[in-house]
């Protein structure tokens, strides 16, 4: 039972403790014919289911006398002093996970959004965790949803989707800086999930293929580019070498009319100036590879 800040639990140990005292007081009752001893047995057992207490590996609580705050205690078996002590919550210290979400928040180019996003955290000071804050694990899952929300309006849409583990290193050093002063520290935070609006997704699918089709474009056009400069490169030499230019020519129509059955038909004054006359003719119409 949790009462505010405060946990009440009983150990095994003190029940185990305050049956025997019981039974001892029930047994010396019996063996002398008077109540006293009963009466101190169930005196001395309730002293000890309450005072007697354990914790845990992995927790620490704090004790108050009087309201005033005494130390620590745990892990392992410890005791109080009923009615004058009493202890607060037992505090977990190893990693816990925090769930929290975004819902419709404006992106900084005004696209309403869905973020889920997991927070892991740990204390690592259960003094200043106790004293400091009434009920940190609210205070977490609280802080992460409103860091959460700010840092969606200052980044545009496609930077939360390229770039999640950006966004959740910023967000993992917000909250580490609001939760250090009470003795808690962010390690990680992990942005589970950006839902967007269905009526955008068809829009933003367009602008997508919008956008890959003038890279097609671009790529294209630089091609066309590269290979218009190597044809003028080609067009210099040749220009100052004719032989080179009969001899590349040739091997155009001899790669046109290897193929069996093939037929080119290329203007006389052509063939003329190559010097192949009647006999390229006769070659490719054989369909026979010329020598």
């Amino acid at each position: 039972m949790k009462t505010d800040s405060f946990e009440f639990r009983l150990s095994t140990v003190g029940k185990a403790l305050c049956a025997v005292s019981i039974g001892a007081g029930i047994l010396a009752t019996v063996l002398a014919n008077t109540r006293a001893p009963l009466f101190a047995g169930i005196a001395l057992g309730l002293y000890l289911l309450f005072a007697i207490r354990v914790a845990d590996q992995w927790e620490k609580v704090a004790v108050l006398r009087f309201g005033r705050y005494m130390g620590l205690r745990g892990p392992g078996l410890f005791y109080i002093i009923p009615i004058v002590d009493t202890v607060s919550r037992y505090v977990d210290q190893r990693v816990r996970v925090a769930s929290v979400s975004a819902e419709s928040t404006l992106t900084r180019d005004t696209v309403p959004v869905n973020v889920d996003a997991i927070v892991f955290w740990m204390v690592w000071n259960p003094e200043k965790s106790i004293l400091e804050v009434q009920d940190f694990a609210q205070a977490i899952t609280l802080s992460a949803q409103t860091a959460l929300r700010e840092s969606i309006g200052r980044h545009e849409l496609h930077q939360m989707v390229a770039e999640r583990e950006m966004l959740g290193q910023e967000l993992q050093r917000i909250l580490d800086q609001k939760t250090g002063p009470w003795g808690i520290t962010v390690q990680s935070v992990e942005i589970r999930d950006v839902q967007i609006p269905s009526e955008l997704q068809d829009a933003m699918s367009r602008e997508a293929q919008a956008e890959r089709e003038r890279r097609a474009r671009t790529i294209l056009g630089q091609a066309e580019t590269e290979i218009a400069e190597k044809f003028g490169k080609a067009a210099l030499t040749y220009q100052d070498n004719p032989v080179a230019l009969h001899l590349r020519a040739m091997n155009m129509l001899y790669e046109a009319i290897k193929e069996r059955g093939s037929m080119v038909i290329v203007p006389s004054s052509a063939v003329e100036t190559m010097g192949l006359g009647g006999s390229l003719a006769t070659a490719a119409l054989g369909g026979a590879k010329p020598q």
